[in-house]
Order: C-alpha cells, then sequence, then structure tokens
C-alpha cells in the first residue's frame, strides 16, 4: 500500500491507480446486510468502484412485459418511493416527478402503476453478456441482547469509530475514483493498513474505551458486522439501534465458503442457519474461522424512531419493498421491479421495490438482496433465500439509460 501511495503522484492512468490500490482500498460503504451463504457469499456491504458501461445493458420494455405488474399491491411501495425521492428529488433527471409525486394524496395500487406508467419507462436489465437471470437473495436486521457495560456475560464488545482510523477520499483527488477510499493508519510517518479482525479480537488494536455497547455472543457480533445495522436489548429493556459507521478496509472473505472448501458443509448447508449449527458444535474452531474474515465494521448508535434500518441510501429501508444492488450497474434510489420467487413456498414473488441498498457480495447487473425486515421471522426468511431472479429499472422517460452518465 505505501509503494501504491508513492506511485499515485506520478502516474495517473485509472488503471494503474486501481491494480495499484487493489488490496487496500475499500469502497465508500459496506452494505451492512446478511447474504445467505448457500449463496457462498455472506459479505459486509460496500458501493463498489464504476465498471465500464458495456457490463451491463438496459435494454428497453413494456410494462405488459413484467410478469405480476398487474397483480402487485404497489400501494404498499408508495412510501418507500417517497423515501427515494428524498435523495433522487435533488437529480435533474428525477425532480420533476419526485415533486409531482410528493404532491399526490395517498395512491392505491392502480393510481400508483398509473404515475409510474405515465411517467417510467422500464428497462429489462441484463449481463454484458446478454445474462437475463440472476441470483436473488435476502438480508434482515437482527436482534442481540447486550449491555453498555462490560461484565462476564457481556464480554464481546461492539466498537465505535477508532479515532486512528484513516481514511483517504481518492475521488476528491482523482475524479475517476471517485467512491473509492483508501483506509488505514499512521505509523511514524508511513501510511499501514488498519488492523486485521484477528488483530482487534486478540487485544493489538488500541480500542479500549470504544466500546459503544457489549453483546453476549460472538457468533452474533460478527452476524450484526455482516449485517452492518441490528437492534440490541439492554438487560433494562432497551432497545439501542446501531449503524454502520465505517470498516477496517480489508477485504471480506465469506467463512461459508472456507466451510464449504473444507468439506464441513455442503453448498446447501451453508446457510446463516447452518453455519450457526456448525458454529455451536465447534466454539473454539468457530472462533479462529470467524478470524480468516479480515474485514471489521465499526457502528454508532442510530436514533431509535427511524422506521427501519438506514440503508446505503441514507433513507430508511422498508421491509418487502427495499432491495439491495449492485450501484454500477442499477442506480440507488429508483423503482426496481422484481421477478422472483418466494424461498418458502416457490411461489412467484413478483412486485415494485426500491434500490435503496448496496452489498459487498451483491456484485454485477443481475444480482439483488431482498429486505425481509426485522427479527427471527425475517432471519429464516433471508437466511434460506437464495432464488433465482430478473430485474426491470424504472427510470424516467426522458433521461439517459446509459449507466456511465449516472
Amino acid at each position: 500500500m505505501e509503494e501504491g501511495l508513492r506511485m499515485l503522484g506520478r502516474n495517473r492512468s485509472l488503471n494503474a491507480i486501481v491494480q495499484l490500490l487493489r488490496p487496500a482500498w475499500q469502497p465508500l460503504r459496506p452494505r451492512n446486510w446478511l447474504v445467505p451463504l448457500a449463496a457462498l457469499a455472506l459479505a459486509a456491504c460496500v458501493a463498489p468502484p464504476t465498471l465500464p458501461p458495456d457490463a451491463v445493458s438496459l435494454e428497453p420494455a413494456d410494462y405488459d412485459e413484467l410478469p405480476g405488474w398487474r397483480q402487485d399491491d404497489a400501494q404498499d411501495a408508495w412510501q418507500a418511493f417517497l423515501r427515494s425521492c428524498e435523495v433522487l428529488g435533488r437529480k435533474p433527471d428525477w425532480s420533476a416527478t419526485c415533486a409531482e409525486a410528493e404532491m399526490l394524496p395517498e395512491p392505491d395500487a392502480d393510481a400508483v402503476r398509473g404515475f409510474f406508467e405515465g411517467r417510467l419507462r422500464p428497462y429489462r436489465l441484463l449481463g454484458g453478456d446478454g445474462t437475463e437471470e440472476g441470483l436473488i437473495t435476502g438480508y434482515y436486521e437482527p436482534l442481540l441482547r447486550g449491555s453498555r457495560t462490560a461484565s462476564e456475560r457481556y464480554g464481546f464488545p461492539l466498537y465505535g469509530l477508532p479515532e486512528d482510523l484513516l481514511v483517504v477520499d481518492l475521488g476528491s483527488v482523482y475524479p475517476d475514483l471517485k467512491k473509492m477510499r483508501l483506509r488505514g493508519r499512521l505509523e511514524g510517518r508511513r501510511v499501514v493498513p488498519y488492523y486485521s479482525r484477528a488483530e482487534i479480537d486478540n487485544g493489538k488494536a488500541p480500542l479500549g474505551g470504544n466500546e459503544i455497547l457489549w453483546v453476549d455472543d460472538p457468533l452474533d457480533a460478527f452476524f450484526l458486522q455482516v449485517q452492518g445495522s441490528g437492534r440490541v436489548r439492554l438487560e433494562t429493556g432497551e432497545i439501542v439501534r446501531v449503524g454502520y459507521a465505517d470498516q477496517n478496509g480489508h477485504p471480506y472473505t465469506a467463512i461459508g465458503r472456507l466451510l464449504v472448501e473444507q468439506g464441513e458443509l455442503t453448498v446447501e448447508e451453508a446457510s446463516m442457519q447452518g453455519i450457526r449449527d456448525w458454529a455451536a458444535r465447534n466454539p473454539e474452531r468457530a472462533r479462529h474461522l470467524m478470524e480468516q474474515n479480515a474485514s471489521y465494521v465499526f457502528f454508532r448508535e442510530v436514533p431509535g424512531e427511524a422506521p427501519g434500518p438506514i440503508g446505503s441510501l441514507g433513507v430508511p429501508l422498508t421491509p418487502g419493498r427495499s432491495l439491495a444492488v449492485d450501484p454500477r450497474a442499477v442506480p440507488r434510489g429508483v423503482p426496481v421491479y422484481l421477478a422472483t420467487t418466494s424461498p418458502e413456498d416457490g411461489e412467484p414473488l413478483q412486485r415494485l421495490m426500491l434500490a435503496q441498498d448496496t452489498g459487498g457480495a451483491i456484485k454485477g447487473p443481475v444480482r439483488a438482496d431482498f429486505f425481509w425486515g426485522f427479527g427471527p421471522e425475517a432471519g429464516e426468511r433471508a437466511g434460506r433465500m437464495r432464488e433465482k431472479g430478473r430485474l426491470w429499472v424504472l427510470l424516467p422517460k426522458d433521461a439517459p439509460p446509459d449507466p456511465a452518465a449516472r
């Protein structure tokens, strides 16, 4: 990393810079959500760097081509759309549409469909190779047990943002590297990588006094970092909501993939539930396994009055209507129509969604993560969801669909 920083000053080639910094940089924000490990992709969420425009294709479509469009109770998505408009409305292509939406009284499902049909055009999302079908997984907001003070029971910290974490916004110097940040720390006059998970867990990082909460289960704390946000029930009964603050800059390693590679679990068994069962049988090995994922997430307390966890768009997520996407392919905030199947019964799951979040494992055009909501039931659905699906992006009729123009 140090050599890469020195070379930044004398080599402005985008490809060269990216190659030099690839081991050290992390994009702006891990996506705070759990991706089912059956997909071998349990990962903290990130907003990845810009892809070449030919990596994704948007093919004009008609609303009649969207399966289940007329049957979806689209009224459920209206409030989620208005939340997206808090961000989209600042963009020229969306300002008029969002201003009109905010002036309307609460519409019914038919009126919502009529509003979108009159102002937005659907585009079928295809991979650069023409791939139409991709992977749809799920995520949720967990509940942990914790305390504001350490004790024999509550011995596993959730850390706030470290004062010595150095964050370099590369886009402020090199516009081609927008959404990329380099994370590290100072060692004398040298910038070195920040402490890894193993170093933090083993007390090598100076984080004492930076704890915001203590929880009673190390695996719960680990999965909370994968989610990036959740709730903690204190001994007093108080519920504290925590959200992503930043990340240590190390790349994420999916522990589900490691268990499959080691022959401990099959691909089908490597769900969140399967990993928890394995960890309960192998508590000592589980700690070593978690340390193989060098990535570490730091938290902040989030006001409890928010109606849901805050996604990377900066607005609260709506259960069953918010979607995590790859922002290289889908602009954050926009309506997305999803056609997939339910992980519970295999029945069609076809509905209007809003692209309000991102994820480290959510990479590629036809790839999304379905937000199920809060609590154990949502966790069961999210942990088992690994379905094939298709996506359509809804954009203003006069907006350029070119991904490079976003």
